[in-house]
């Protein structure tokens, strides 16, 4: 099964933001990580890390859907 240069672009950019999302957010659990679980400082990170992402995602695929 051939797939076309355009798929397969989207599928490296898709995997690579992923994966840059998976690595913040263990990032985020070591550094913020206390006796008790994740501080308030590190929840905040973990939200604005979230909503990165969803901007981030939706960039991309306007801008993989311009060209």
């Amino acid at each position: 099964m051939a797939l076309e240069r355009e798929a397969l672009v989207e599928i490296v950019v898709s995997v690579a933001a992923v994966g840059l999302f998976i690595a913040v957010i263990v990032g985020i659990g070591v550094t913020y990580n206390g006796s008790t679980g994740l501080s308030n400082e590190g929840a905040f990170a973990l939200v604005g890390s979230i909503a990165g992402f969803v901007i981030v995602m939706s960039l991309l695929g306007y801008a993989l859907s311009r060209r």
